[in-house]
């Protein structure tokens, strides 16, 4: 079972890079957070890597620094996930989708301004330029990290409780 969710949760993620969608607005921060919930390890952080990789190749590569600093907000938003330890409720996960979101927005904006040759200077008033630029996408982000992860956990916890019977209701 962990092995078809986790290649389900992959195609998911890559897919929904592919087709048209607003700036930021993704589960790719909700398949991580979920990931690192519900699946084992070894999975889990496998794959937002393997998702953002599929969807490169088609959407094409950009900056590796900016890249590491995509690929590891997702990591830290696994482990985020994992830090749950099967206690799962509407506001740990509305917190931690939220704490997922602000860690993205920092840590890539903090990507693009640290690249060399970036369309922001390298100084304080610089960096502070960077995030008040990607303020506008900010709001995607946390749209869609609510709005995933409140469906991926409520149907699986739905699914747990009512279909599956394996907690209890």
């Amino acid at each position: 079972m962990n092995i078809l969710m986790a290649l389900l949760l992959i195609l998911f993620a890559a897919f929904s890079r592919l087709v048209p969608h607003a700036p930021n607005f993704t589960p790719v921060i909700s398949i991580a957070l979920f990931a690192g919930a519900y699946l084992q390890k070894k999975f889990a952080f496998l794959i937002p890597l393997a998702a953002m990789l599929m969807s490169d190749m088609i959407v094409g590569f950009y900056n590796p620094v900016s890249m590491a600093f995509v690929y590891g907000s997702f990591l830290l938003i696994v482990a985020i996930g994992i830090t749950t330890n099967n206690k799962v409720s509407v506001i740990r996960i509305g917190g931690f989708s939220l704490a997922g979101a602000v860690l993205f927005f920092v840590l890539t904006n903090l990507g693009v301004w640290i690249v060399p040759n970036s369309m922001y200077p390298r100084t304080f008033a610089g960096l502070v330029e960077c995030y008040v630029m990607a303020i506008p996408f900010f709001g995607n982000t946390i749209y869609s990290a609510l709005l995933y992860s409140g469906l991926m956990f409520g149907m699986y916890e739905a699914a747990a409780r009512f279909v599956f019977k394996t907690r209890e209701a």
